[in-house]
């Protein structure tokens, strides 16, 4: 990745990290061969010890990058909590990673809603039966969970529960990563600047 690749494009300084996540997100869409929006995603418990788990970006744009999930989870409560959080998407078949750091807004009942009517029946009812991240006795009960809630919402419209929606991370920093021979990576920062309007650009020791 040279130079010129991370400052190419017809973007502005305001929005250029997020011009360069684009065109990168778009390579990995077409060398990996699951998920290329899949991300690990980190928080932090009451304790200060982090968490790590994989999500699916939903979308992303220069007000940050958003994923959804039940508020009443592990990730949902930490998140709620401190309101940070950061991601790291990591393409193999690029050698490419990208890292996001940032505080997290709550997405609007508007996003959620139309986000939820698009996903397939079953996740809707999913939404529903999964006490996510809480203790499940067996099998069973969660398949019980989804009979009990298909049945419920056999017909019509399946509106969104309350305790599930999506969260916004507003990046204070994105790096970009790129695997060199010997080791000797490219790396470069993208950091908000002071009155937080625009970005400064940074490269960094591999």
């Amino acid at each position: 990745m040279s130079e010129d690749a991370l400052t190419s494009g017809d973007f502005t300084e305001e929005n250029q990290p997020y011009g360069l996540f684009a065109a990168w997100l778009a390579d990995a869409g077409g060398s990996e061969p699951n998920d290329p929006n899949a991300v690990a995603l980190a928080t932090v418990d009451e304790d200060g010890l982090p968490n790590v788990r994989m999500v699916l970006l939903k979308g992303f744009d220069e007000r940050g990058f958003v994923f959804y999930t039940n508020f009443e989870s592990r990730k949902g409560t930490e998140i709620l909590a401190a309101r940070k959080a950061a991601m790291c998407f990591h393409w193999k078949s690029l050698r490419r990673q990208v890292r996001i750091r940032g505080e997290v807004e709550i997405v609007s009942d508007a996003e959620a809603d139309e986000y939820y009517a698009s996903r397939p029946r079953g996740s809707r009812i999913g939404a529903w039966a999964s006490k996510q991240s809480r203790p499940l006795e067996s099998r069973f009960a969660l398949e019980k969970a989804v009979a009990e809630y298909t049945a419920r919402y056999a017909v019509g419209n399946i509106p969104r529960p309350a305790h599930w929606s999506g969260f916004r991370i507003r990046p204070v920093s994105i790096e970009f990563w790129h695997d060199r021979p010997f080791r000797l990576h490219d790396r470069v920062e993208f950091r908000r600047t002071a009155d937080g309007k625009g970005w400064e650009k940074v490269r960094m020791y591999p």
